[in-house]
């Protein structure tokens, strides 16, 4: 690669990393070819970007939108095969890469940052496919918020019942 061609990458991949702000570093090395295009569809269906960089451009551009401050944990990181992961969901990367190897051996996550994090290590895959999204809070937040007033709505409507059922028997009763 000439150095023209290395600026350019830097460049694209510096806005990459700005325009998501959370990816996936992962090793893909020793997959096959059928293998890595099993992989390729199974990200694109699920809107992840799979880009595989070499190390020294990408903690170039680490160190272009953040540097030593941020990205730090990462730095030892970057060694042998590297791919990035990019999804506007924080945690579809890591559903991609758990769904893979359920038949695989790889891909191995190497690290992650999401949500002004780094993760280190491939024993953070089960805390980073957890992580709730923006609308799943939200979500979870107005459930949250609508299941006491539908206990109140059930128990006035149950208690109605149960009052029409008390002042028929009462009337009936005086008879």
């Amino acid at each position: 690669m000439k150095k023209e061609e290395k600026s350019q990458f830097i460049d694209t991949l510096t806005e990459d990393l700005k325009k998501f702000n959370n990816f996936y570093i992962a090793d893909i090395g020793d997959l096959t070819v059928e293998k890595t295009s099993t992989l390729r569809r199974l990200c694109f269906k699920k809107n992840v970007k799979l880009k595989v960089v070499k190390n020294t451009l990408l903690k170039k551009a680490l160190d272009r939108i953040g540097g030593d401050e941020v990205y730090s944990a990462l730095y030892p990181i970057l060694k042998g095969n590297t791919s990035l992961m990019f999804s506007e969901s924080l945690n579809d990367p890591a559903k991609v890469i758990k769904e893979f190897r359920k038949k695989n051996k790889k891909p191995i996550l190497k690290g992650a940052f999401v949500q002004e994090c780094c993760y280190v290590g491939d024993n953070q895959l089960d805390s980073l496919v957890s992580i709730k999204g923006k609308k799943e809070l939200i979500g979870d937040i107005i459930g949250l918020l609508q299941s006491p007033a539908k206990n109140v709505i059930s128990a006035l409507q149950s208690g109605g019942n149960k009052l029409s059922g008390i002042v028929k028997t009462l009337s009936e009763k005086s008879e």
